[in-house]
Parts: structure tokens; sequence; C-alpha cells
């Protein structure tokens, strides 16, 4: 499979991880994934087009202008990238380092955000963040540019 993932429109910001024992999302510098989505996530191998969450940084700014103050990772993500991914279509790819993802679904609405304002699952209802899985595998780091 080639794809022509080459036009640069973003890079990452941060990674995260979940795990069992903690509540919060875990930064990252690296993070390894596979057909199963993210190895050491606790969301690792359950449901393959829900396995990553990728958010934008306009979600956090969209927030923002709502004086609601949030730190990476806290929407759930495991990749939070500084391009606005929601506006590409069920299939489509895009390109983290040599990782190639597909968007599979757009996140839904969430009313775990409601503990963190009960503002936010209404404001960031189309505006949370893509599910992808994994066309292939590899390690994604936090400096990595985003190519479609």
């Amino acid at each position: 499979m080639n794809y022509s993932l080459n036009k640069r429109v973003g890079k990452v910001l941060g990674l995260f991880i979940s795990t069992k024992i903690s509540s919060t999302r875990i930064p990252q510098n690296l993070i390894e994934l596979d057909e199963n989505g993210v190895v050491g996530d606790k969301f690792y191998a359950k449901d393959l087009n829900r396995s990553i969450l990728i958010s934008s940084i306009d979600s956090y700014l969209l927030a923002k202008s709502q004086n609601i103050n949030m730190e990476y990772g806290e929407l759930g993500e495991n990749i939070i990238i500084d391009y606005n991914p929601y506006n590409l279509a069920t299939g489509s790819k895009i390109k983290i380092g040599k990782v190639i993802l597909e968007i599979s679904q757009h996140c839904t609405l969430c009313k775990s955000l409601t503990k963190i304002d009960t503002k936010l699952p209404k404001l960031l209802k189309d505006d949370r963040g893509v599910f992808a899985k994994v066309v292939k595998s590899g390690t994604i780091s936090s400096s990595n540019i985003v190519y479609l």
C-alpha cells in the first residue's frame, strides 16, 4: 500500500496514554502503535475503530474562548496536533512519522467532559476529536509532522 501522504499540515503537540490505574492521561514522548491501537493504553485492542483519539489544539482554544481552561490530554486524546482534522471524511488517511492512520469516525458527545465543565460536552459536540485506526504500524514522537 503506497499512499501519497506528502502534504505537510501540522505537527504533534502532545502524546498521551490512559492506564487502568490512573484517571488522567499520562504524557508520553513516544507512543507505539500497531493494528490494535496504542500499545500500553487501557483501550488497546478493545474497539479497533475507536482505538486512537486525535484532537486538535482548536478544541482547547474553543474551550478557552468560553473561559474553560484545560491541559492537553484532558479531552481524552492520545494525540493532539496543531491541525484541525474534524473536517476529514471517514476513510481519510493521515501520516504521522511513519505511521499511517485512517479516520474511522468522529468523536461522539461524551458526558464525562462534564467533570471539567458542564458546558463542555455541548460546546465540543462536533469539535472534540476524531477516532482513527492504524493502517501502518510504528512509533510517533512528540516532534513528528502530520501529513495528508
